[in-house]
């Protein structure tokens, strides 16, 4: 009988490693991820297959896409897109529906820059990690405002608002009411992304919710790191990205390449921002922002500028940088005056919108695989729990029998307390710059595309 049970036991063990050793390692597993269309300029400047998926895909975040609505029917977007919201006056939509009539659909091209899976057109992004929660608005503020409420109702950690409402200020004033729920989300630890607006070569108005504090307003670059001659110049621009030929899949699944604009600067931040929030899930929206300002290259003229703010976005980065506690957040020193000069404001009654339907625990799955993939990782926890307890078994009746104590394991585990983790020289660094100082690019891999030049903008702006 023991002879058996010790056959068995060997048996169960070497199923064990094998099945252990076939699963994935988190989000090092970066081949199983979709290859992005060789149009993707962006992730061979951002390094995004070779150096960033192997800290975070976004996995466990929800991204809320405050927009025009997303067409969850595309194959690009299978499995990421949540039911939602509508915060139009009078509007039922449940968000997964582009209304768009003016463009190829908004709301749906900036979801797939996020989330894209690599599906029909082979549009795929850069956080293919995250959930999408699509949200309908409209160009009024009380709009923006619904959005924000719902989004923080329905446990969204980023807000992504690639639309720009134009606001009559002095260019750093936002409406009271969309500050105040600006304001009450990061309390209730969301981050707030948006562009800051296409006339900066024009009337250059402030843009809603851009304009606001505490927001992290987003203007465009080109693949060289220089801003976009029509992205708005503000003081209250944070941090530039890429935003110019900037292609992605409209609402009727064609993909489009001849766009430029602040709204796909804005939604790729956001989607480094999701990164950030996946591997730092305790971080709090300043601790993300400041993070992500920190992490930035100088773009065009030395130090701040009102167009690109602290500089161009480097999402390998704000992943692995150490940023002291004590580093600069313009974004929000800005929210913190807000708050000093306008206490009654922060004691408003708030009001909720309940109508839609509530999301489960779906929010924090992963994208969707088919039932075969689920499978292996099933039945292999299945073999290595019946490893463990008749290992555990036969050890009890070992010791048991030598009369000796029961050994005392302390396992080391569960979620870290505190700030990020110092990164060592076991963890690569970043990559020497460049003459301008943008970090070098790795050598392409089997199939990768070289890096591409730049085209002038055509015109039709996003």
């Amino acid at each position: 009988m023991t002879w058996i049970l010790r056959k068995g036991l060997a048996a169960v063990a070497a199923l064990s490693l094998a099945a252990l050793t076939a699963l994935p390692a988190g989000p090092a597993a970066a081949a199983a991820l979709p290859k992005p269309r060789s149009e993707e300029w962006w992730f061979t400047f951002w390094e995004i297959e070779h150096r960033v998926w192997a800290e975070s895909t976004g996995q466990g975040v929800t991204v809320a896409v405050a927009d025009t609505g997303v067409n969850a029917q595309l194959p690009e977007l299978n499995g990421v897109v949540l039911p939602g919201g509508d915060g139009r006056r009078g509007g039922s939509s449940d968000g997964r529906t582009d209304f768009d009539t003016e463009k190829s659909g908004h709301g749906t091209e900036m979801a797939a820059l996020i989330a894209g899976q690599g599906g029909g057109t082979g549009m795929v992004g850069v956080a293919p990690g995250v959930k999408i929660l699509p949200i309908v608005i409209n160009s009024f503020s009380d709009s923006i405002v619904k959005a924000i409420h719902y989004a923080v109702d329905h446990r969204a950690q980023v807000i992504n608002f690639s639309t720009a409402i134009a606001d009559s200020g002095d260019g750093v004033s936002c409406s009271t009411n969309v500050q105040q729920a600006v304001s009450y989300a990061i309390d209730k630890g969301i981050v707030i992304v948006a562009g800051t607006g296409n006339d900066g070569n024009t009337s250059n108005l402030p843009r809603l919710p851009a304009a606001c504090a505490g927001v992290l307003a987003v203007g465009a670059t080109n693949n060289q790191k220089l801003a976009w001659v029509k992205s708005q110049r503000q003081p209250y621009v944070s941090v530039g990205a890429p935003g110019v030929e900037v292609g992605s899949v409209g609402k009727d699944g064609k993909f489009n390449n001849t766009i430029s604009g602040t709204s796909q600067a804005s939604a790729l931040a956001a989607g480094a921002v999701a990164l950030v929030r996946s591997k730092y899930p305790k971080l709090s929206p300043r601790e993300v922002v400041q993070r992500i300002i920190n992490t930035t290259i100088d773009a065009g003229p030395a130090g701040p500028d009102n167009m690109t703010g602290s500089g161009a976005v480097v999402p390998i980065w704000a992943l692995t940088k150490d940023v002291p506690k004590s580093a600069p957040n313009p974004t929000f020193d800005r929210l913190d005056r807000w708050r000093k000069e306008n206490p009654e404001l922060l004691k408003a009654p708030w009001t909720t919108d309940s109508s839609a339907p509530a999301i489960g625990p779906s929010t924090k799955a992963g994208p969707k695989k088919s039932s075969s993939s689920l499978l292996l990782p099933l039945a292999a926890s299945g073999v290595v729990v019946i490893g463990v307890a008749i290992g555990a078994f036969l050890l009890l009746r070992r010791r048991r029998r030598n009369s000796g104590p029961m050994p005392f394991v302390q396992e080391h585990g569960g979620s870290r307390q505190g700030p990020p983790p110092s990164f060592g020289p076991g963890r690569p660094g970043p990559l020497p710059p460049q003459a301008d100082g943008y970090p070098q690019n790795l050598p392409p891999g089997p199939g990768q595309p070289p890096r591409p030049t730049f085209l002038p903008p055509s015109g039709k702006d996003r």
